[in-house]
């Protein structure tokens, strides 16, 4: 029970970020969560989008480096200290997480994880009965 990520490699310039909004809105993709990294040369803008095919198609046509990577999307109570009571089983059982960024609606906490294993971080998930989402349910 994985979704897709969509990974954007941006220069830092001025106006590329909008430019893939643009881009994504002018063809009827919503973003359901984002967030951007960057180096000095560079960001990676990382997205959750309503339809990931049609994305790449239409970025990659507007010259955008564009990947895509399984990831887990989780939902937890979005009180304190319901991350880190998933997180502990995480780390317990040695899986570790490359990155991972999160977005609340309401009480509710929705965090998308990129895990080294992937297989392994949702038995562990699904062993203690954790809220796994999938597309659908963003």
């Amino acid at each position: 029970m994985t979704i897709k990520q969509l990974s954007v490699f941006l220069e830092n310039k001025t106006g590329r970020i909008n430019e893939v909004v643009r881009t994504l809105g002018a063809n009827d993709i919503n973003m359901h969560a984002f967030s951007m990294a960057e180096t000095a040369d560079f960001g990676i803008l990382r997205l959750i989008v309503s339809d990931v095919d049609k994305a790449v198609e239409v970025l990659r046509s507007h010259d955008f480096a564009v990947m895509s990577t399984d990831v887990v999307c989780l939902s937890c109570e979005n009180v304190p200290g319901s991350l880190a009571v998933i997180l502990e089983y995480l780390a317990q059982e040695q899986i570790f997480i490359e990155y991972m960024y999160a977005f609340a609606q309401n009480d509710r906490a929705n965090v998308v994880i990129k895990p080294n294993d992937l297989t392994h971080c949702l038995e562990v998930l699904q062993a203690h009965h954790c809220d796994i989402l999938t597309k659908d349910r963003l």
